[in-house]
Parts: structure tokens; sequence; C-alpha cells
């Protein structure tokens, strides 16, 4: 594939469903501008499970990741984008939470929030008329190993040049420090 810009282009598989993006490298595009190869919006999934290598990156790069607001998404169809969107809406607003607690608990409320956030998306998953996303099939740590695999950001990386909008905190998300 030849391009006029000297950025390169690639395809890439973005998920456990398998939608192929292009993907531009060296790009500055915002995370709302971007779209997959059939011109859906492009919400990276799964996140990845906190641990304490990306510890930093969740708690003080939050404001360098993608939010999905309504205008993001088209007026119909994608509600699978939607829903993972929502998703990560969701758990970057469990993890600001988190991260705002006492520090000797901090990972342990980020995971408990990676898991909660996930739980109910395979909840929304499964109220709808379309099959759910690969992960929410697996219960138990199966279902959390399936989650935490083929990654689009490991390593919560911010995206260079971009600011997430003010998005409502989301409510629903109880830490359960005896759980540590």
């Amino acid at each position: 594939m030849t391009t006029s810009s000297p950025m390169e282009i690639r395809m890439e598989k973005t998920d456990k469903i398998h939608w192929n993006r292009i993907v531009a490298v060296g790009a500055t595009e915002h995370a709302d501008t971007q779209r997959n190869a059939l011109n859906e919006p492009d919400v990276p999934f799964p996140p990845a499970g906190p641990t304490a290598q990306n510890l930093a990156a969740v708690c003080h790069q939050g404001q360098g990741r993608p939010r999905y607001t309504a205008s993001f998404f088209p007026s119909s169809g994608a509600s699978h984008f939607r829903r993972r969107g929502n998703a990560i809406n969701r758990l970057e607003s469990w993890y600001g939470l988190c991260c705002r607690g006492q520090s000797h608990q901090v990972l342990c409320c980020v995971q408990q929030a990676w898991k909660q956030a996930l739980s109910q998306f395979c909840v929304e998953e499964y109220s709808t008329m379309t099959l759910p996303y690969e992960c929410c099939e697996d219960r138990g740590d199966a279902r959390w190993t399936c989650f935490n695999s083929e990654l689009p950001n490991p390593n919560y990386s911010p995206t260079p040049g971009y600011t997430a909008p003010q998005v409502p905190e989301e409510p629903g998300f109880t830490f359960n420090g005896n759980a540590c």
C-alpha cells in the first residue's frame, strides 16, 4: 500500500474478535478521530490489568489516554464499540478514585476497579442481541487471563498530543480494602 505522506501504514489485529485496522505509525491523529479500515470507531480494547509495573502510568498519565464521548460514535450502529468506550471511561474514572486513595492500597484498588469495570462490561454485553465479547464467555481467573491478553496498550502509555476531555465520574465502584 502506498500513501502520499511519509508515514508507514500497516494492518494489525486489534482484539479477539479479529477486527483489522489501519495504523498510521508516527501519525498525530487524536483518539477522537481514529477509525479502523471499515471506518468504524477505533476503541483499543481490552485495557491491561494493572500491575506494579504499569501502576505509575495508570495513575499519572490518565489524562493522556482516550475517553469516548457520545460524539465519538456514529449516531447508529457500532453498539459494541460504544460499550467498549463506556467500559474504558468507567475504568478511567474509577482509576482516578483509586489513585487519590491511600498509597499502600492503590494497586489493590485499581485491580479491583479493572475487574469490576470489565465485569460490568460483560453484563452489558449479555444484555444485547449480539454475540458477547469473547472473554465474557469465560469465568473466574480464565476471564481475567483472557482480558489480559492481546493488549493494545499494556503499559497504559498516553497518546502523544492528546488530552482527555472532562467526563463525569462513573458511579458504582466499591473498593474492598479487606480483600487486599
